[in-house]
């Protein structure tokens, strides 16, 4: 709806400054042209908005203009109090900020739509934990939390999967993501993008010297650019396995990053109805090892290669175990 556009414009101006109008038109969905028609009817409607043309041009309000704005939906009152499980508010030590926030939201809220507000807090709660996860480290977000308010460099001693070495970098932070209940740091080394663990820094410290980070770029397109390269690294080794039926719905949790497609069930050359047939793709081979965990429950029906890396795997565990057989 119009009024609900250009209540948006308005709040967007006031809490960014100066906009650009293809910025504004995005966010809002709708073409350039149908943004200065906004404008105009604001500025028809008494609010002191103005467009500057230029690279560097785009539209604003006048210094010192504010209007308070409490003309909320019932849905977007109840959509504020959907929030994620206390985590992340933890974290960040705004636990009692949150609560003392929300109480004045709810305060502030038109009268007809606290019972809804109120009620979604207790009706619904969003976890953003998997289950079965391992208890995260405690992490130290204070020296990462301020580096990236303060605008400063930053140094830290890391950590990297697989090694007991600390290596020392000087990044330029954009911010943090929780992840699925584990925080990193995104920031920039060298020009390029980079992600950092925050459990696995083992020491920050914030330098003297002003952030570098690229022109334009914000912490969620650097963020998506990361996160495909995490999710789309190539995966050419082709697996098919068998698996009970009776540990499939336990296999797809499992390996769901894994699979290239749905199982196929009833597959005659698998073993018939009591097998299912999985297909998966692995960036090496010795990756493969991550299917020991089904025990006898799984079989690796090929490539070949991917049968032997298991064979070893296998008998490499037996040894492990072979002194504790009882004398036949």
């Amino acid at each position: 709806m119009k009024s609900d556009r250009l209540l948006s414009i308005l709040l967007l101006l006031q809490t960014r400054g100066r906009v650009p109008a293809g910025e504004l038109a995005e966010r809002l969905e709708v073409s350039r042209r149908t943004v200065y028609r906004d404008i105009e009817s604001l500025s028809a409607a008494g609010v002191p908005v103005y467009a500057e043309r230029g690279r560097h041009g785009g539209i604003a309000l006048l210094p010192g203009f504010r209007t308070d704005v409490t003309g909320l939906t019932t849905d977007e009152a109840r959509a504020l109090f959907v929030l994620a499980a206390q985590g992340a508010h933890s974290a960040l030590g705004l636990d009692g900020a949150l609560g003392s926030a929300l109480r004045k939201v709810m305060a502030a809220l038109p009268a007809p739509h606290r019972p809804a507000a109120e009620l979604t807090s207790r009706r619904i709660l969003v976890d953003p934990d998997r289950w079965l996860a391992r208890p995260s480290p405690a992490v130290d977000l204070d020296v990462l939390h301020t580096a990236v308010f303060s605008d400063l460099r930053l140094r830290i001693r890391y950590r990297h999967s697989g090694e007991t070495q600390l290596r020392t970098y000087t990044v330029d932070p954009y911010g943090l993501v929780a992840k699925a209940g584990t925080w990193y740091l995104v920031a920039d080394r060298r020009g390029r993008p980079r992600l950092f663990r925050a459990d696995r820094v083992d020491r920050a410290t914030l330098t003297d010297a002003p952030v570098r980070r690229r022109p334009g770029v914000e912490l969620a397109e650097v963020w998506r650019q990361l996160r495909r390269e995490v999710e789309d690294r190539p995966a050419d080794v082709r697996v098919t396995a068998r698996i009970r039926r009776t540990r499939l719905d336990l296999a797809v949790r499992i390996l769901g990053g894994s699979l290239t497609g749905p199982p196929r069930t009833g597959d005659a050359e698998a073993g018939g109805e009591d097998w299912a047939v999985l297909e998966l793709a692995y960036p090496v081979l010795p990756a493969v090892r991550q299917l020991l965990q089904f025990g006898d429950d799984l079989e690796v029906l090929g490539p070949p290669a991917a049968r032997r890396v298991m064979a070893r795997a296998a008998a490499a565990i037996a040894g492990a175990y072979a002194a504790d057989e009882p004398p036949s």
